[in-house]
């Protein structure tokens, strides 16, 4: 059917849930291997498993994930900056435009902008999955929460002199 978004376009599940294409096929492939497609009483699925798992990524993704998380209210009334799939949550989203017309110049600006900034974010998440430190924390509970505060500290501290 077309205009339906569905798992069977590869190119679907990049935008709606942020995962990379091979990262979606890991997840669909746990839980397949979990059991969660099997067959069971009742009435039966009419989605196919990989269409369930976008369904619910991109609903977890968006505004609910972000209100759920306590993240909303952690940054309270601060502006913060997301990547496009979370509109309606009044954080600052790139601009979109509408199929076959072009941003106003003050749009890409602003997106340019937006782009850059979050390029460092997503730079700096990498650099931080990377630290052996973090790795460790994240099987102790809420480590992460105590460490992240304290390696944001000792940068501080080090761009300081």
């Amino acid at each position: 059917m077309a205009g339906v978004i569905s798992a069977s376009e590869p190119s679907w599940p990049g935008p709606f849930t942020g995962l990379s294409p091979r990262c979606f096929t890991k997840l669909v492939t746990a839980l397949w291997r979990e059991g969660a497609d099997a067959v069971r009483k009742g009435r039966p699925w009419s989605l196919p498993l990989e269409d369930r798992v976008l369904l619910v990524a991109a609903y977890w993704r968006t505004s609910r994930a972000w209100e759920e998380s306590g993240a909303k209210a952690a940054v309270g009334k601060t502006t913060t900056i997301a990547d496009g799939g979370y509109p309606g949550t009044g954080l600052v989203t790139p601009h979109r435009r509408r199929q076959g017309e072009e941003l106003p110049d003050w749009k890409q600006e602003h997106y340019k902008s937006h782009k850059q900034a979050r390029a460092r974010v997503e730079h700096s998440f990498a650099r931080m999955k990377g630290w052996k430190i973090l790795r460790d924390c994240r099987l102790k509970g809420d480590g992460v929460h105590h460490a992240v505060p304290g390696i944001a500290r000792l940068h501080n501290v080090a761009l300081a002199g």
